[in-house]
């Protein structure tokens, strides 16, 4: 039975490129009114996997569902509930603004006139303009007014605000904001920017190399990434550490003259007491940002 709260359902979903496995057995759930981030390099997988979604992809192995139909099954019915956008719109380059916005809104029953009109005079859009003299930032605040208006169950951002200004970036991510925090609809916003991921997202999913290397709330993986800094000397080494903490979460380690840094996902007091038990001086702690653990997990991912 599905589950009504659940919007996307992704199973063991593998895709292989030659010799390139651009997804690697990923597994997760999209809440509905969840902002959901997904982070990685390029190559990581995420183009990928949200083509997946849109049914443009079939799965070569493991299943998806999105508002429990299978997108390339039943496009239509997945689609009208989709609002999509991507680091480069396709937008027909001789139409105006006006035009598209007339042409997109004829496929949408529910296409809101008043509320595209909003959104055009919030980012100051000039209706009578062609998309070929627009820049690119206008160009990515014309696609998110194609993408809002028909007020999707789904919005799906690839990249948005990839090589845009701060004043554009800052426009994405406050519809973002708006349309869950006013609407409670759901977001999957894929992007390489950390900082903008972590600000908006209330869960994240970390690929790398088409692996999920995490999923889960953004409290949970701020409030477990630690970093430990202990006084050391030629007599530690890194097999030594890992054999140490193989049980309690060792991402990776690194030497710094007379210091380690060891990065952990896991329990402080439980870290702190086996540093403690195996007589490591420890200098400081802290929690890792959202940056420091996406290097210290695809680092880890890489046998660092």
């Amino acid at each position: 039975m599905q589950d009504t709260n659940t919007i996307i359902q992704v199973n063991q979903l593998s895709r292989q490129f030659g010799e390139q496995a651009a997804l690697d057995n990923i597994s997760f759930k999209v809440k509905a009114g969840q902002i959901f981030g997904i982070v990685g390099e390029n190559g990581a997988g995420k183009t990928t996997l949200i083509k997946h979604i849109l049914g443009q992809y079939i799965a070569e192995q493991g299943s998806i569902k999105v508002f429990g139909k299978d997108p390339v099954e039943e496009p239509e019915k997945v689609l009208a509930k989709i609002g999509y956008l991507s680091e480069e719109p396709d937008l027909p380059a001789w139409m105006t603004v006006k035009e598209i916005i007339k042409y997109t809104a004829a496929f949408y029953a529910n296409w809101d006139h008043r509320y595209a009109a909003e959104l055009m005079e919030v980012f100051s859009l000039q209706t009578n303009k062609r998309i070929r003299e627009l820049s690119k930032g206008q160009k990515a605040r014309v696609g998110l007014v194609l993408a809002q208006a028909h007020r999707p169950e789904l919005l799906l951002l690839d990249e948005p605000s990839s090589g845009l200004d701060p004043n554009v970036r800052r426009d994405i991510l406050g519809a973002i904001i708006r349309t869950v925090s006013e609407e409670g609809r759901s977001v999957i916003f894929s992007s390489h920017l950390l900082e903008e991921v972590e600000r908006v997202s209330d869960h994240l999913m970390m690929l790398d190399k088409g692996k999920r290397l995490l999923s889960d709330s953004m409290d949970n993986i701020l409030a477990h990434h630690y970093r430990f800094v202990i006084s050391g000397n030629n007599e530690i080494n890194t097999k030594q550490l890992r054999d140490d903490f193989k049980n309690l979460g060792l991402l990776n380690s690194q030497q710094l003259e007379n210091e380690w840094l060891l990065n952990f996902y896991g329990d402080e007091q439980q870290i702190e007491a086996q540093l403690n038990d195996n007589t490591y001086p420890i200098l400081s702690k802290n929690k890792l940002s959202l940056s420091d653990i996406f290097i210290a997990r695809t680092t880890a991912n890489k046998g660092g």
